[in-house]
């Protein structure tokens, strides 16, 4: 059973800063990571093979975490988010104090990567809530927040190790800026409240936990169903399973384009190592500036959306295959980071479309790790394709995933909205 929540402006706005403030946060982290790798592997001794090896440890951490962190949210709301980003920063600061060899990097990843993924699922479940409870674009902003944060953190990680800091301090900057935006992220809404109601039972069978009012729509995604175990509402699985398979092509493409765009244009282009290195950064920039300008149109009609900005990616991820010089690969990047920029959190959107509060953190926690595989397949993915074939043809196989979410959009999208009753499988 649902209840209405009736949500104040102040508390609308609350759930906007604190789904931002997240992100903001969340994307610090990885900047700061991925600008300290160069170093966290040299401390530890590893050549690029098993710093490799090492890596998959964030996977292997991360993927049975985020049905864990659902469940926290579903029970506890924004509370989980804010303490899973300080434990990040401090886990992040953790391992770039003790991995010294290829057992303790591993260990140290395998912490990290369930802190990331736990805190992914959370801070996009804000998200969702929040953007469901305002009715205005949220979730595409919050991951234009997330790639801006992302720009900056490693600039200044880069500016710091230049300086001679230590390769901790970066993270451990992480960990007080995220102490310091607990609160925001923690804060209040009655989300909460109106979960723990819906769970013992209160209010009106028929309305809604989204603050909605009225009559309950069909459910075109993940939506509160029957009683599932333990009388918690059900959600159904099939939907939000075909969701989170789009964003793994989505995230395996713009991965792709993230982890390997330096190495292309180094290896492949003859660039300098500072052109080659402007290449995950400009991708990262134009991400951002994509998120932040396309937010109100992501949320109008994702089926176009979706479209759009797979076709774009396609396009551009076709330029980088068969371009003559870094200037050119670089306008491809730039046209295949505004395609894929607009792809998951339009995805993520549509599926939070009339999933209630009660059950929203393990809806996101289907959709997000499903995703997140492609997430870590993307660059093994290229790497496969250019043992094959070379790095332009890897390139040209990216553009063949963005063309299948193309492809695969629309019938997706038309058949998770038709109404189906209390049928499919539920968790």
């Amino acid at each position: 059973m649902c209840i209405v929540t009736h949500m104040s402006g102040s508390e609308i706005v609350s759930g906007r800063r604190a789904a931002y403030a997240g992100f903001v946060v969340f994307g610090a982290f990885w900047g700061a990571w991925g600008a300290s790798v160069p170093a966290i592997r040299d401390q530890a001794g590893l050549d690029d093979g098993r710093l490799g090896l090492a890596l998959l440890f964030v996977g292997a951490g991360a993927l049975p975490a985020m049905p864990a962190a659902g469940v926290a949210v579903d029970r506890w709301g924004r509370r989980p988010a804010a303490l899973l980003l300080v434990l990040l920063g401090a886990v992040g600061t953790a391992v770039a104090l003790t991995a010294r060899d290829l057992w303790s990097l591993s260990a140290g990843l395998a912490l990290l990567g369930a802190a990331s993924g736990a805190a992914d699922v959370a801070i996009n479940a804000a998200a969702g809530a929040a953007e469901q409870a305002a009715g205005r674009p949220v979730i595409t902003r919050a991951h234009g927040f997330f790639s801006a944060s992302v720009v900056l953190a490693s600039l200044s990680t880069g500016l710091l190790a230049g300086a001679g800091a230590p390769a901790f301090l970066p993270f451990l900057l992480v960990a007080l800026v995220a102490a310091g935006l607990a609160p925001v992220i923690a804060a209040g809404g009655r989300a909460g409240a109106a979960d723990r109601a819906a769970r013992r039972g209160t209010g009106t069978p028929g309305e809604r936990a989204d603050g909605g009012g009225g009559p309950a729509r069909a459910r075109p995604a993940g939506e509160a169903a029957p009683e599932g175990r333990a009388g918690r509402p059900a959600v159904r699985l099939a939907p939000l399973l075909l969701f989170g398979g789009l964003g793994a092509l989505a995230f395996a493409a713009e991965n792709a384009h993230q982890s390997w765009g330096a190495v292309y244009l180094a290896d492949v282009l003859g660039a300098g190592p500072v052109l080659a290195a402007a290449a995950p950064a400009v991708f990262a920039a134009v991400v951002a500036v994509t998120r932040f300008s396309a937010g109100r149109v992501a949320s109008w009609r994702a089926a176009t959306v979706l479209v759009c900005g797979a076709v774009t990616a396609a396009a551009g991820s076709s330029a980088v295959a068969a371009a003559p010089s870094a200037p050119v690969a670089l306008a491809g990047l730039v046209l295949a980071a505004a395609g894929t920029a607009v792809l998951f959190p339009t995805l993520l959107a549509a599926a939070n479309d009339g999933v209630g509060h009660a059950v929203r953190g393990r809806a996101t926690s289907v959709v997000t790790g499903v995703a997140y595989l492609g997430f870590l397949a993307g660059p093994v993915y290229v790497g496969w394709w250019a043992d094959a074939t070379g790095l332009p043809g890897a390139m040209g196989a990216v553009a063949a995933l963005s063309l299948a979410l193309a492809l695969a959009a629309w019938p997706v999208l038309r058949a998770v909205r038709r109404p189906t009753g209390n049928k499919g499988c539920t968790f």
